[in-house]
C-alpha cells in the first residue's frame, strides 16, 4: 500500500504540462481496433492501469497489440467475428469501462466467457447493462450484489449464443446518462439481426458513437437518441489512425488547483474538449474563473486546446441536470472548488456518482469533513459552505477510488499541515504521473511504500 504526504501550498502552481491521454477513448480505440479489419496505430496511449485491463483483456482474446513504444501501441485487428474463446477468466481491474464495454461484444460470441475484477469493481452494480442485453437475447449472469436485493455485480459469466441464434433489435430508454450503458448497446448492435435504439435523459459522452462513425459503422445521432441499423452493412469496420488527446478528467485536478491556489497561473497541454466532456470547464466559468480555451484542431475526431486557469475569487452556484451530466467524472474535484468558495454551492442529480470506484457522494462529504469543511450530503448530491480558512490537516482513506485520492492531494494544499492519503496506488488507475506533476509545479508531495 503506498500513502502520499501532500505539504501545504509551498507557493503559486506555475507551469505548462500536460496530462494522460483521455482513458475513455484509449479503451475504445483498443476494442474497436481489435474487432476492426487491419492494424490499428494508437499514438499518446496513456498506460494507466485501467486501459491496460483493457489490453491484456483482449490480447487474452488472441488480439495482437504491440507496444511500439511507451507511448504507442498496435492492434492487429482481426474483424467483429475474430476474437476467440479466452483460456481464463478476463480480469477487467478497477475498470468500469472495460467490463461493461466488453459485455456488449462478448454477448454476441460464440464462446463463454467469464469477466472479473478487484474488489471495488466487484461491489459495482451490473443490471444497467445485463437486463438491456438479455432483453435482446444475451445469456449474462452475475453474482448476487452483497448490499442490493435484485441486483447482480461481478463476477459476470457470459454463455454463448446457440447455433443458428443471434442478437436481436433493440429499443432501449436508459433511465440514467451512461456513455458505458449507450456504448454495450451499441457494440453489441454491431452483430445483432436488427436495428438498435438508444435513448438517454441527457447526451453522455460521445466517444463511442465518434469513433464508430469514424470506421465505417452504420451509426446516426439524433441529440439524446443514437440509431444503429446493420441492414445493408458489410460487416466490416476500418482501422484507426490516431494520437489521442489528453484527459480533460485528468486536467481537471490541476486546473482547480491552479483556480484556488493564490498567485497562481497555469497552462494544461493538448487536452480533449469534447462537448459532452467539458461541464467541469462551464462550472469554473460559472463560478468566476477566468478559464482561456486556445483550440488546436482536432485528435482522432475529437477537439482538443490548451487550457490556462488563473487564481480568482470563486463564487457559490447551484449546479445540475445536463451540466453535471457533462461533469460527472469530475464532481469530486468541484468539491474542492467549492471548499473555497464564497457561500454555497449545490450539486444535485449526481446519484450516479454514488455507483463509481466508491460512493463518491458518501465518501466526498467524508473527506470534506475531515478538513474542516461543512457540508450535507443528499441522495442525490452535495450542499457545500466555503470557506477562505485553512482547511485542517487530515488524513485520508481514499476508499480506492483515484478520484478521490487526487482531490484529497489538491485540498491538501489549502490545509494547515501535512495531509497523509492512504491507499494512493490507485491514482496509477488513471493519472501514473499525477504526484510527479504536482512537484513539477513546484509542490511539496512525499511518497512513503
Amino acid at each position: 500500500m503506498t500513502r502520499i504526504i501532500v505539504h501545504p501550498a509551498q507557493g503559486p502552481l506555475r507551469g505548462s504540462v500536460p496530462v494522460p491521454s483521455d482513458k475513455s477513448i484509449g479503451h475504445r480505440a483498443l476494442l474497436f481496433g481489435g474487432i476492426a479489419d487491419g492494424l490499428t496505430r494508437i499514438r499518446d496511449f496513456s498506460r494507466g492501469e485501467d486501459n491496460l485491463s483493457t489490453a491484456s483483456a483482449m490480447r487474452a482474446m488472441g488480439i495482437r497489440i504491440d507496444d511500439i513504444s511507451p507511448t504507442e501501441v498496435h492492434v492487429h485487428g482481426k474483424g467483429i467475428f475474430g476474437l476467440q474463446a479466452p483460456t481464463a477468466d478476463l480480469d477487467c481491474g478497477n475498470s468500469g469501462t472495460t467490463m461493461r464495454l466488453l459485455c456488449g461484444v462478448l454477448a454476441a460470441q460464440n464462446f463463454s466467457s467469464v469477466l472479473v475484477g478487484d474488489a471495488s469493481l466487484s461491489k459495482r452494480p451490473m443490471n444497467r447493462i445485463a437486463v438491456p442485453l438479455r432483453s435482446r437475447g444475451a445469456r449474462i449472469t452475475g453474482a448476487p450484489h452483497a448490499k442490493k436485493e435484485g441486483e447482480i455485480t461481478a463476477p459476470l459469466r457470459i454463455e454463448a449464443l446457440p447455433e443458428g441464434t443471434f442478437l436481436t433489435g433493440l429499443e432501449y430508454e436508459s433511465p440514467v446518462s451512461s456513455a458505458q450503458v449507450k456504448s454495450a448497446m451499441l457494440l453489441s448492435g454491431l452483430y445483432a439481426h436488427g436495428t438498435t435504439y438508444v435513448r438517454e435523459p441527457y447526451v453522455s459522452r460521445d466517444h463511442s458513437e465518434r469513433m464508430l462513425q469514424a470506421i465505417g459503422a452504420p451509426l446516426r445521432t439524433m441529440g439524446p437518441i443514437v440509431e444503429l441499423d446493420p441492414s445493408g452493412w458489410d460487416g466490416k469496420l476500418a482501422p484507426l489512425d490516431v494520437d489521442l488527446p489528453g484527459d480533460i478528467s485528468a486536467a481537471a485536478f490541476l486546473l482547480v488547483a491552479g483556480t484556488i491556489i493564490e498567485g497562481s497561473e497555469l497552462m494544461v497541454r493538448f487536452v480533449g474538449t469534447n462537448p459532452t466532456r467539458t461541464g467541469i470547464l462551464d462550472m469554473l466559468r460559472d463560478m468566476g474563473a477566468p478559464v482561456q480555451l486556445d483550440p488546436l484542431g482536432d485528435r482522432a475526431g475529437e477537439p482538443i486546446a490548451n487550457l490556462v486557469v488563473g487564481y480568482a475569487g470563486l463564487n457559490g452556484r447551484l449546479f445540475g441536470g445536463e451540466t453535471v451530466a457533462r461533469a460527472i467524472d469530475e464532481v469530486p474535484i468541484l468539491c474542492a472548488l467549492a471548499a473555497r468558495a464564497t457561500g454555497t454551492t449545490i450539486i444535485r442529480d449526481a446519484k450516479e456518482l454514488r455507483v463509481k470506484e466508491s460512493d463518491r457522494i458518501a465518501t466526498m462529504a467524508k473527506v470534506l469533513r475531515a478538513f474542516g469543511v461543512t457540508c450535507q450530503e443528499r441522495e442525490d448530491g452535495l450542499e457545500i459552505e466555503g470557506t477562505d480558512k485553512p482547511l485542517s490537516a487530515c488524513q485520508v482513506n481514499c476508499e480506492h477510488d483515484h478520484r478521490i485520492a487526487m482531490t484529497a492531494a489538491v485540498l491538501g494544499l489549502l490545509a494547515d499541515g501535512p495531509t497523509i492519503i492512504e491507499g494512493a496506488e490507485v491514482i496509477a488507475t488513471s493519472f501514473p504521473k499525477f504526484v510527479a506533476t504536482l512537484r513539477a509545479l513546484g509542490q511539496r508531495v512525499d511518497v512513503e511504500e
